[in-house]
């Protein structure tokens, strides 16, 4: 049995609020398992704990409960100092390029600066590394003397991955790394991204809103609302037999590029502005699903696998019985 690589346990991370003596609950005992070579896609409306999670992993983001295990070390109980030190082991890629990047660095001292501080290239090797890095991710080594600003959105990503790439990691955490592209620049990353992972190695944590793209390049797929992780399972596994309603509900939202398509059946009602407080204390999802029984009010569902297939697994006490589905004409839809 292949150990993981990334081993999530109940991480909990609160946010106080002004105006309430009741936290927020921003990552909810989530757990979870990243395994080496593989990309795990996260997807979950805004506001969910996509990217909380993901600088919790980090260690950007303070952790109130659980831990975060990386080959055997759990960098929760780590100081600065030490966790530094497993930096190079994981990296990250963050939504805005623009942002991430600092305008007052060239493109060759962004890359050299981990070179150097991490895995202590000397100055006169540093041309050459970064060159190579440019290389990888498809950028003129002629580059190296410009600034950010100078870039499109989709070269400036670039850089950011081959800055991430310098330290040599074997986990890329890519925190919406393409929503702020346009689309046929987006294929180009996601495209690069998938290159990299089989040529490198890498494992990659890949955090999207868009199924489509997650659907494009994840081996499994991660379901997160409310803080939670609700259904986690293999790509076709979730997208085609869905065993959470919210799943179903964000299945079902995805537009079809057919102006003849038809929906088989209403789209359920998956999102309110005002969901009830009946069922503060049970499901997060209860308040706003179609399928939500009286029981839903009390229980917190554990996130538990089908008998029959074990790494298919939903937080929602009706998952044997639903049988969900994309709620679509598969007839006339490209699915």
């Amino acid at each position: 049995m292949i150990n993981p690589l990334l081993s999530v346990t109940n991480l909990t991370v609160l946010f106080e609020r002004k105006h309430s003596p009741d936290a927020l609950r921003a990552v909810d005992n989530v757990s979870l398992n990243l395994f080496p070579h593989e990309i795990l896609g996260l997807v979950g409306e805004s506001g969910c704990g996509k990217t909380t999670l993901s600088r919790a992993i980090m260690g950007l983001t303070p952790v109130d409960a659980g831990s975060v295990v990386l080959q055997g070390t759990d960098l929760t109980k780590l100081t600065t100092a030490q966790l530094r030190k497993q930096r190079v082991k994981m990296q990250m890629v963050f939504q805005d390029p623009f942002a991430s990047l600092n305008p007052r660095m060239t493109v060759f001292d962004t890359i050299a600066e981990p070179l150097r501080f991490h895995r202590k290239i000397t100055r006169s090797d540093c041309p050459r590394e970064a060159a190579g890095l440019l290389e990888k991710v498809g950028l003129d080594i002629k580059s190296t003397r410009k600034f950010p600003h100078e870039f499109s959105g989709g070269q400036r990503q670039r850089i950011a991955i081959a800055r991430a790439l310098a330290v040599g990691p074997e986990l890329i955490i890519a925190d919406e790394p393409v929503s702020a592209l346009d689309v046929s620049v987006q294929a180009q990353i996601l495209n690069l991204l998938s290159d990299l992972r089989k040529n490198m190695g890498l494992a990659m944590l890949f955090i999207s809103h868009d199924l489509s793209v997650v659907r494009y390049i994840s081996d499994r797929i991660a379901v997160m609302f409310k803080g939670k992780i609700v259904e986690i399972g293999m790509r076709d596994e979730v997208f085609e037999s869905p065993l959470h309603p919210y799943t179903q509900a964000l299945l079902s939202a995805i537009p079809v590029a057919d102006p003849d398509h038809s929906y088989a059946a209403p789209l359920q009602p998956a999102f309110t502005d005002q969901p009830s407080q009946e069922f503060n204390n049970g499901c997060p999802y209860a308040a706003r699903c179609h399928y939500a029984l009286l029981e839903c009010k009390g229980i917190v569902p554990n996130l538990e696998p089908l008998p029959e297939n074990g790494s298919h697994k939903a937080g929602c006490i009706r998952k044997h019985e639903l049988k969900l589905k994309r709620n679509l004409d598969r007839d006339s839809g490209p699915y």
